[in-house]
């Protein structure tokens, strides 16, 4: 199975742009920038390769994290899963951190925590990210 993505850059780094299209059509002409990626923390000038893959993580990992609490016979009612990718210019990406707060009823904190750690070590994006640190916060809400 493959997913594809095409990106069009035109113009130097910093004052140049780009353009991003996806498979899906979910991304279709979407902007992205030097100034949405280093300069504008509001997020409103368009997208970033940080904030693509912090949605990628988080969405692998609600997916995966669901999967276990269903096979555990505890389906869950909701998972909100929101990832925080951190770059440090002229280092790189250090890091993912994942926040989930699931309404699950039928289970115990400790099972819940279990749960949620399996879904960050075998969720493929988090495995792809082996390069980095990944952290998890897991709460029953």
């Amino acid at each position: 199975m493959d997913r594809t993505a095409n990106a069009v850059w035109q113009g130097n780094l910093k004052e140049g742009k780009g353009t991003l299209d996806a498979q899906s059509g979910a991304l279709k002409g979407t902007p992205y920038s030097f100034k949405a990626r280093f300069e504008d923390e509001s997020g409103k000038s368009g997208t970033n390769p940080e904030e693509l893959i912090a949605a990628a993580h988080a969405g692998c990992f609600a997916m995966q994290f669901s999967h276990f609490l269903a096979e555990n016979g505890t389906p869950a009612d909701r998972v909100d899963a929101k990832a925080v990718v951190t770059l440090v210019p002229g280092t790189g990406i250090t890091g993912s951190a994942l926040t989930v707060v699931g309404k699950v009823p039928g289970i115990d904190a400790a099972k819940f925590q279990e749960l949620a750690e399996k879904a960050k070590a075998g969720c493929p994006v988090s495995k792809a990210l082996g390069a980095i640190n990944v952290s998890l916060d897991a709460k029953l809400g």
